[in-house]
């Protein structure tokens, strides 16, 4: 690790196009970063120790005539295209904003002017938002702290290249149209560590009950770091 500790990113560290929030560590200082990466549509924040969370919109509006609502809601892929034979939403479309835009907020901000290392950066994701995560890890060049991706696949268009040393946990639904066997097989292909948990509900919604966030607490224990009862200056490993 650096000798130049960690800080707490700001609004101003960022580029003004973006549009997110920073939630501080719950205890502690803030030793890891957590990256939130919305579905289609929704939000989510999370409280951990020693961890502050980055909750990040999509850059692009999905228009009001595919949610039915006038409420502003917005997705990461580069268009918006429909799954005709869903009638829904097609998750795979696209990632090249949203992996520039990732790839600014790690390697430039976090990394570069906040002095996290790689290892203490992680991101989760939920349906697209999983994608998009998946999409970043699979091509970055360093080590990340973690990728947990909800009912999210690796997108098709993710270009083929070394085994990424970045640990994955990917969950899904009994029922998922995203996280199938052929989806976990792609994942193995491409990433070094890949743990994936089905759960008995049906769809791939966020978690609802301790049984289900577990297995993502769990994860989390085993990759943030802590200074907590560690000497100043020392990080756990």
């Amino acid at each position: 690790m650096s000798s130049t500790q960690p800080r707490l990113p700001t609004k101003s560290d960022f580029p003004s196009s973006l549009t997110l929030d920073i939630i501080p560590p719950s205890t502690g200082s803030p030793v890891n970063i957590l990256i939130l990466l919305h579905g289609l549509g929704d939000t989510q924040n999370l409280n951990l120790p020693e961890t502050a969370c980055i909750s990040l919109r999509g850059p692009n509006p999905i228009p009001a005539i595919f949610t039915g609502s006038e409420t502003p809601a917005f997705h990461w892929g580069d268009d918006v295209l429909v799954d005709e034979a869903r009638g829904d939403i097609e998750l795979d479309a696209g990632f090249s904003t949203t992996q520039k835009i990732l790839a600014e907020i790690i390697q430039d901000v976090l990394i570069a002017k906040c002095n996290y290392p790689a290892r203490n950066i992680l991101l989760l994701g939920f349906g697209q938002g999983g994608m998009a995560a998946l999409n970043f890890a699979s091509s970055f060049s360093e080590e990340l702290g973690g990728i947990v991706s909800i009912g999210g696949r690796l997108p098709a268009s993710s270009k083929s290249g070394a085994k990424s040393k970045t640990p994955v946990l990917v969950c899904g639904g009994s029922r998922s149209t995203q996280v199938t066997k052929s989806a976990i097989e792609g994942l193995k292909e491409r990433f070094l560590d890949v743990e994936y948990v089905k759960w008995d509900k049906r769809e791939d919604s966020m978690m609802k009950n301790r049984e289900e966030a577990l297995p993502v607490m769990k994860f989390f224990a085993r990759r943030l770091r802590s200074r907590a009862g560690v000497p100043e200056g020392a990080v756990e490993v």
